[in-house]
């Protein structure tokens, strides 16, 4: 019962940390588009599925709400898929000549195959510019797409309920109307595509791409900044007041305690922990070092044989500090560079094997986060801020479907002066999402000899 209770208690908070954190780090990503004045049709707690409590936000059109798969989460921005679909402007002007029309009535009017339309449709889908048309009693089915398609409701200028602000709700037709469009069909569907990330330029592009990490580091720092401010930090004391002694170690055996003062160490005077530190670095390697002590106001002493690669198993006094602004920012920005270098290393070839052993998966982060909790609420939140910037920094790793692979993605189209075409960017997808399971499966591996076996 209590292994059980144990493994529980693991993926609990594991799956706590882990949701919250990469909920932020999407949270970021929408707030990053909704900025750049592209459309997010959903932003959910959860990984998608079809069972979900949500919201449609009245004011932006984004569908709100949580899912029962709590491993994340994520923000369905429009456009981020590469796909060129020739015939996408007919097919979303026909859509809007009817209101409500099937697949298989457009493929017959533009002469089109009904995998075209479908095509077509999805990609209309993706970037917010039409809806799927449930009759009564039709519900959506996850293992195939809609049949049929209607309008969004679109004001004077064009812009859907997706596009915030600038859609005027009171001169606004309804889901489902038939709509004039305000220009030719390529013109207005180049419209609908400056609405989608796909449809912005490169500094836009890389923006959306790392508020996400830029979020998990904000999160992570501005943490711990919090704890070294409030909870405060354990720093040793520099008297000879000893603080702890290591169980079974040549202090315990000789009788020592914590809370005993060293008053000499081989006849050598000690009042601050720094003597007591010298005194026994200098005393090792005898075999009769003696040393006075104080308890309870009274002097006792005992002799001790210490090799000089022993330890005595003595720890200094500690108290607790609560930091300045200043000192809990340069602090924390210690923890964001040593972070950020890990990762680094893990891009040198004679540091990868090194930093993979160290790394832990989903297995690994879980029993860790259940430790971290039951030390308390400060140190939970300590160990949050450094998976968050872990979580923000592996983000930025070459490696699609990564922001950091995306990203280089997108700098190589801007040097290019032109876009790569889409077969080239679906080998790289699938590519990156190979080496990102493989790497995934080793670190699983190491968890669970390191935590379970």
């Amino acid at each position: 019962m209590d292994t059980v209770l144990s493994v529980l208690s693991s993926v609990f908070w594991g799956l706590l940390m882990l949701s919250v954190l990469v909920f932020l780090h999407e949270g970021g990503h929408f707030l990053a588009a909704r900025a750049c004045g592209v459309r997010v049709t959903e932003f959910f707690l959860g990984l998608p599925c079809r069972f979900d409590i949500h919201y449609t936000s009245r004011r932006i059109g984004t569908k709100f709400g949580v899912t029962p798969l709590l491993l994340g989460g994520y923000a369905a921005i429009c456009g981020m898929d590469p796909t060129d679909v020739s015939c996408a402007d007919r097919v979303l002007a026909a859509i809007y000549r009817h209101g409500r029309v099937t697949v298989a009535d457009l493929a017959v009017e533009l002469e089109l195959s009904e995998e075209d339309v479908l095509e077509a449709c999805a990609l209309l889908l993706g970037w917010g510019s039409i809806a799927p048309w449930y009759e009564e009693g039709e519900k959506p089915s996850p293992s195939y797409y809609p049949t049929k398609y209607q309008t969004l409701p679109r004001d004077k200028a064009g812009y859907t309920t997706f596009d915030g602000r600038r859609f005027d709700r009171e001169h606004a037709t309804a889901e489902g109307d038939v709509w004039e469009l305000p220009c030719g069909e390529a013109e207005f569907l180049a419209q609908e595509r400056s609405h989608t990330y796909l449809g912005q330029g490169f500094l836009k592009r890389a923006f959306m791409l790392l508020a996400g990490i830029i979020v998990n580091i904000l999160t992570g720092f501005l943490l711990l900044m919090s704890i070294y401010s409030i909870a405060g930090v354990t720093v040793p004391m520099d008297t000879n007041v000893i603080g702890q002694v290591d169980e079974g170690s040549i202090a315990a055996k000789a009788g020592i305690e914590g809370g005993d003062a060293i008053l000499s160490v081989d006849g050598v005077s000690c009042s601050t922990w720094m003597d007591v530190y010298d005194a026994i670095g200098k005393a090792a390697g005898k075999d009769d070092i003696a040393i006075e002590y104080e308890r309870d106001g009274k002097q006792h002493s005992t002799t001790v044989a210490l090799k000089e690669d022993e330890r005595l198993g003595v720890y200094a006094s500690t108290q607790v500090v609560r930091l300045d602004p200043i000192t809990s920012a340069r602090l924390s920005f210690s923890y964001v560079v040593q972070t950020a270098d890990g990762v680094m290393r893990l891009l040198q070839p004679q540091h990868t094997m090194e930093i993979l052993d160290q790394s832990s998966s989903i297995v690994g982060i879980s029993v860790m986060s259940s430790q971290a909790a039951a030390a308390g609420p400060a140190t939970f939140l300590s160990f949050a801020a450094l998976i968050s910037f872990s979580l923000g920094f592996m983000n930025l790793l070459p490696i699609p479907p990564l922001d950091g692979g995306k990203l280089v993605i997108e700098i190589i189209q801007k040097i290019a002066g032109r876009e790569l075409p889409l077969k080239v960017q679906t080998i790289v997808s699938y590519v990156g999402i190979a080496l990102f399971a493989l790497l995934f499966v080793y670190m699983l591996r190491s968890d669970i000899l390191r935590f379970i076996l």
